[in-house]
């Protein structure tokens, strides 16, 4: 079964969700990083340019003649989103027809910030998926990270 885990208490979740797309990487694993709103993808992609000046993290959306070759890939259509082995949720909600999308990746992981709208739709995601027979597991962000 699939594994799921949110990162509770993040400082700023794009910044994080950086780190945890570096950490994957560093450990030989392709993501897709899933959010409806475009918006929220460009900031995203903004943000992996700009978080590191040491880090490159290569990556791309998914209908990028490039993809292919990417071992990040950013996309709205969950869909139509590829196999992979991690998927990154930055959406507000659950995927559509989550438990049929996550069958195609080890791991989802979903970040969540302190703000308290934030914190409100990850229970609602959490209790969701686990109401769907996942079991997701909470870990507790760090003050440094």
């Amino acid at each position: 079964m699939t594994r799921i885990d949110f990162h509770f208490n993040a400082e700023h979740r794009l910044h994080y969700a950086c780190r945890v797309t570096r950490k994957a990487r560093s450990a030989g694993k392709r993501l897709v990083v899933y959010a409806r709103d475009v918006e929220c993808l460009g900031r995203f992609d903004a943000t992996l340019w700009t978080f590191s000046a040491i880090d490159f993290l290569p990556h791309v959306y998914v209908d990028s003649p490039l993809a292919a070759a990417t071992p990040v890939l950013l996309t709205s259509d969950a869909a139509n989103a590829p196999t992979s082995d991690v998927l990154l949720n930055l959406d507000d909600d659950a995927p559509p027809a989550f438990a049929e999308l996550f069958a195609r990746y080890e791991r989802v992981i979903e970040v969540v910030s302190r703000l308290d709208e934030d914190r409100v739709r990850a229970r609602a995601r959490f209790k969701v998926y686990r109401d769907h027979g996942f079991e997701p597991t909470a870990h507790e962000v760090n003050a440094n990270e």
